[in-house]
């Protein structure tokens, strides 16, 4: 890398690296540093009256304050952050004090690792810290981490602009305090689920992420190709006909935490890569699913935050059992006056027209509903509330209602105005599921993209046989959002998708040597600010002399000047 592409201070750490391994100091040794101590273990386990007690520590450098002999620096470490005391004749006990005052108070900087080995004792503040004996780099940073001032509890400096936060989620978790916190919560979520899941005895299982057929979902999948079997495959869209396979092979209840692909928009609740966990229990309903759901979320939320509330916004959502529950006629009657109970597709696109949603030809009785119940009905629904009963062209993969054959066994479970979960009590007609499938054809000759495709091999298991069988999905990095208080999906995701990074434009060496100028000048022509060879157009030679001539200086490249005239000269064959 040419020393010009690099900051002041970046060039400024790396003599700091070569110093050091002039000293004879590797910056990134390979042994392993052994510790015994977290920074909240020290502070919690920490006792007056006891013996003081010997620990080895290690993290990131984030902060000091170097008093001659004595310093203080902050260590952070993967739980917190810990003050450590250091003094130059306590790590350097002999007669060479290089460790203290060449290589702490000059060499190591903001962001480097280092081992501290010492001793815990409270200073004359009160402050719980380590008084250290030795110190040993363990990493040495070559880029300046951005640093984040705290006064009075008020962040100054803040690392918070969105786009880089996200795109360079390694910084923001080192300097932003509560992001690690908030994955800390995922992590519980899934635990706390898994455990509810496999106390009842159902068993966590994988299926195919490359399928033949995107099913079990009305989405745009993203298609790839296998070059050894020379066919299209498609990322998946759900993982639910592999799941209800396996139903019919004999399981009681599976489940799996499923990454799922769907090339659609991207805004604060959708990103095209999420985790959705789907489960399915034989000999169970809609109804009992139900139950299982909102016992479940229940669970989750007091193992999360250690209450049945969580504040999301200006909402405080309780999660404590039973849920409310609505039809989804009853819902579009309520918000829109309208009952559209025995409605044909005609009617329906009045009904849309009536109320100013906008459709189009593709969409059938199913969407036509859907679009009704999404724009009048679902953001309404702050508290956990069950929508029950869809209409049949909705759900393709549902069993008919017990009661009314126009209805499936289906519910939604709507919170903070969005849909968290889906179920079904399975369809397990194979001669059924044929027609809905069917159904789904016809739909996506009229043009709907995200209508099913026919999956064979999927109704030949219904043909031998599936137990009458309940199944849910619920979106993870929804439930996560719910449970951590965030309102946008990309602050639950450790790396949500980004467009690709932007880059300034910056012409080829061969457009400025066609000017004139000799090869070695162009990176300190660029450095100066004139990236493109039309930056120099029109600015007057005398500037552009005068700051090429600096960078020559200031970074001691002893390349000869050239003069006044032929910058002019330079400048002049610019068309």
């Amino acid at each position: 890398m040419n020393v010009l592409e690099l900051s002041e201070q970046e060039i400024v750490r790396r003599n700091s690296l070569n110093e050091l391994r002039a000293m004879g100091i590797e910056p990134y040794p390979a042994a392993e540093y052994v510790t015994n101590a977290f920074s909240t273990d020290i502070k919690e386990e920490f006792n007056d009256e006891a013996e003081p007690r010997k620990v080895s520590i290690a993290g990131r450098l984030m902060s000091r304050r170097v008093m001659g002999k004595a310093s203080f620096i902050e260590l952070q470490d993967s739980k917190g952050r810990i003050q450590v005391y250091i003094t130059r004749d306590d790590i350097c006990p002999e007669e060479n004090k290089d460790m203290y005052n060449v290589v702490f108070k000059r060499l190591l900087d903001i962001g480097d690792f280092v081992g501290i080995e010492g001793v815990v004792f409270r200073t004359q503040m009160g402050e719980i810290s380590v008084h250290a004996h030795k110190l040993t780099v363990l990493s040495k940073s070559i880029r300046p981490l951005p640093i984040v001032k705290y006064k009075d509890g008020v962040a100054y400096d803040k690392f918070d602009d969105p786009e880089l936060r996200y795109r360079q989620r390694y910084v923001d978790l080192v300097v932003n305090d509560g992001v690690k916190d908030i994955f800390i919560k995922r992590n519980k979520v899934y635990t706390s689920m898994r455990e509810f899941f496999n106390t009842r005895g159902y068993m966590e299982v994988e299926t195919p992420v490359l399928q033949s057929i995107p099913g079990g979902a009305a989405a745009r999948p993203f298609i790839t190709h296998h070059n050894a079997l020379d066919i299209p495959l498609y990322l998946r869209i759900a993982n639910e006909l592999y799941l209800k396979r396996l139903i019919v092979g004999g399981f009681e209840g599976v489940y799996e935490f499923s990454k799922n692909f769907r090339n659609e928009g991207m805004d604060r609740t959708h990103n095209p890569e999420f985790t959705c966990m789907e489960i399915y229990v034989a000999y169970k309903d809609y109804n009992w699913m139900m139950a299982f759901t909102e016992q479940m979320l229940e669970k989750i939320c007091l193992d999360v935050n250690g209450t049945t509330e969580v504040q999301v916004g200006d909402n405080v959502i309780s999660f404590k059992a039973p849920f409310a529950r609505r039809t989804m006629t009853e819902a579009i009657k309520e918000f829109t006056g309208i009952d559209i109970t025995g409605m044909d597709e005609a009617q329906l696109r009045e009904v849309c027209k009536q109320l100013n949603i906008e459709i189009d030809d593709t969409m059938g009785k199913g969407k036509l509903i859907d679009e009704i119940f999404g724009e009048k009905c679902e953001g309404n629904y702050i508290q956990p509330t069950f929508i029950t009963d869809y209409p049949i062209e909705m759900s393709p993969l549902c069993k008919r209602h017990r009661e009314n054959p126009e209805l499936t066994e289906r519910f939604e479970l709507m919170v903070n105005g969005k849909e968290l979960c889906n179920a079904y009590s399975e369809l397990n007609d194979p001669i059924d599921q044929l027609g809905r499938f069917q159904e789904q054809l016809r739909l996506s000759e009229k043009g709907d993209d995200e209508a099913m495709f026919i999956d064979n091999d999927f109704v030949r298991a219904l043909e031998y046989g599936m137990p009458p069988t309940s199944g849910m999905g619920i979106g993870m990095d929804r439930l996560v959002m719910l449970m951590t208080g965030q309102q946008t999906i990309q602050e639950v995701l450790f790396f949500p998708q980004m467009r690709p990074e932007k880059k300034s434009p910056k012409d080829p060496a061969s457009k400025y040597v066609e000017l004139g100028i000799a090869e070695e000048w162009v990176p300190v022509i660029q450095k100066a600010g004139y990236k493109l060879v039309t930056d120099m157009q029109g600015v007057n030679p005398q500037k552009v002399h005068m700051d090429i001539c600096g960078v020559n200086k200031k970074y001691k490249l002893e390349l000869k000047n050239p003069t006044v005239d032929e910058v002019t000269a330079w400048i002049e064959k610019i068309g």
